[in-house]
């Protein structure tokens, strides 16, 4: 088994979405190394469906990267996601994005998990938060702030941050009278 730090991007648009995507943040709370904010974006490649709300996690794990797809297929499977249309509505979606073994990219044309991602260099819904979290992230040799430059303006525009996807800790008041 041999540690990863994995993008992975979430979204729900279905149900309630908000709850959705929490219980992935729960599912890897103690292996989240950032959270970005959730984002209502709108639909990609089918528009007919509902906004969606999308946000990314970095995580470090103990697994190989088919294990930790694995773990995000058993969420999606939890929130009884259905897949009866390509890019359709979805209760909850969790995509590996990238991972890193020891500071070293892992790729993969494998069709089960093919990384990076695909598609990520043209979803302003994944650039867009991952950027938040991580100014430094590159994405194919490329930072990914030049991957959201390369969009289109307005589908980045449509973008838009709602709140946090977990509450950030609150220090309690006996640290806060500790450091008084």
């Amino acid at each position: 088994m041999t540690r990863l730090r994995a993008v992975l991007s979430i979204g729900s648009n279905m149900e309630d979405r908000w709850a959705l995507l929490r219980t992935v943040a729960r599912e890897f709370a103690a292996e989240t190394v950032a959270a970005s904010p959730v984002y209502s974006t709108p639909p990609w490649g089918v528009e007919d469906q509902e906004e969606f709300l999308n946000a990314v996690l970095i995580v470090e794990v103990e697994a190989e990267p088919m294990e930790l797809l694995r773990r995000c297929q058993r969420l999606e499977e939890a929130a009884e996601r259905v897949r009866v249309r390509r890019w359709g509505p979805r209760t909850l979606d969790v995509d590996v994005v990238q991972v890193h073994r020891e500071g070293t990219e892992v790729l993969s044309d494998d069709p089960v998990l093919t990384l990076p991602h695909p598609w990520a260099h043209q979803r302003a819904f994944v650039l867009v938060p991952w950027a938040q979290v991580d100014g430094e992230a590159r994405l194919r040799d490329k930072p990914v702030a030049q991957w959201i430059e390369a969009l289109p303006v307005e589908e980045v525009r449509q973008i838009v941050p709602l709140g946090p996807l977990v509450e950030p800790l609150v220090q309690s008041p006996l640290a806060e009278q500790e450091e008084s």
